[in-house]
């Protein structure tokens, strides 16, 4: 799994867990929904850490909590 899909699955994760829509990530992240969308949609070749960190404020919870998951241990991620 690269890096690109890992954070696409961990937003898609975040997203299913607390019931919340695309769109009102967007409304508390301050990040514009088709940021996101290219994001998920792995359109996106590189991520800024300032556009995640606003992401993880949008799901109100810190960058530790945000990569706190399996889907970013070393092993997992291929590049």
């Amino acid at each position: 799994m690269t890096f690109n899909e890992a954070l696409a699955a961990r937003i898609n994760e975040l997203l299913s867990e607390k019931g919340m829509t695309q769109y009102r990530l967007a409304m508390n992240s301050g990040v514009t929904a088709q940021n996101i969308d290219h994001i998920r949609r792995q359109r996106n070749q590189t991520n800024a850490v300032n556009i995640i960190y606003q992401i993880a404020q949008g799901f109100g919870m810190t960058l530790k909590e945000f990569f706190d998951s399996p889907l970013f241990d070393i092993e997992n991620i291929i590049d």
